[in-house]
This record gives C-alpha cells, sequence and structure tokens, in this order.
C-alpha cells in the first residue's frame, strides 16, 4: 500500500528544495513531535547516493535510522529513493499559491496506515513552518 502526504509552501521552489535537501536543516526540522529530534544528517543527492538521519526520543528512550538510497534525482522537481526494502517518491510542484511537496511511500506493516500517514504529515509540516520560518515568512 501506498501512502501520500503533502503541503503547500509560499517560498521560491529554489529555497525549498535546498533546505529539503541540506543535512544542517534537515536536523531542525525533521520531527513529528515535539518530544522527537534529528541528530545526525546526511545528503549525498546523486543517483545512487545515500542518505541518513538519526531520529532520537529527546528523553533518550528511542532512537532509529532513517536511510537509504536515491535512485532517480531531478533537481527542483522530483526525488526518488529507497529505504529499508521500500520506496518514497518526493515531488515539487511550482504553482500560484506556492511550492507544493508531495511524498509517496509505501507503507510498512509494524503501524497502522492513519499512524504512517499522520506521522510523515506532521513532519512535512513541520519542514513548511520551517522554510516559512527561514524565508522570513513564518
Amino acid at each position: 500500500m501506498k501512502i501520500t502526504v503533502s503541503t503547500t509552501i509560499a517560498a521560491p521552489i529554489s529555497e525549498v528544495w535546498r533546505l529539503y535537501n541540506s543535512p544542517e536543516d534537515i536536523k531542525m526540522w525533521n520531527s513529528a513531535s515535539p518530544d522527537w529530534h534529528t541528530t545526525a544528517s546526511m545528503v549525498d543527492l546523486r543517483v545512487g547516493g545515500t542518505f541518513s538521519s538519526r531520529m532520537e526520543a529527546k528523553d533518550g528512550s528511542f532512537g532509529f535510522d532513517f536511510e537509504g538510497r536515491y535512485t532517480r534525482v531531478e533537481e527542483h522537481k522530483l526525488i526518488e529513493y529507497e529505504f529499508g526494502g521500500r520506496v518514497g517518491r518526493v515531488e515539487f510542484s511550482d504553482g500560484p499559491a506556492g511550492v507544493t511537496v508531495e511524498v509517496t511511500f509505501d507503507a510498512e506493516e509494524t503501524h497502522s496506515e492513519e499512524q504512517q500517514r499522520e506521522g510523515w504529515q506532521a513532519i512535512l509540516d513541520s519542514f513548511g513552518r520551517h522554510v516559512l520560518a527561514r524565508c522570513g515568512k513564518g
């Protein structure tokens, strides 16, 4: 099963793209709730390149690495990747209201579809707030 989440951000596509792929910025926006954070991030944004983000509960009770390999990269348009035997796709579309970022990923079996959708949407919403703050609009 595939799950899709999206957000539209009133910012230039070049900034949305840059902030989505910058390891330092990823550490600032990549969390689904305030009690989690990303402590490390690495991005080698090219076909065959790898990525990794270390996500941890702030109380130290749990953590995991989200990592994979890029399979397709079209600047300012598309990122496709493999992670943990699953695939993900991020599409960037520039329109009159701003840049729509749509993330589609293969669901996993540990958590419900609703939990996965809510978690990934919360992370994407956090990204949108980060972009607006960095662009002076938040």
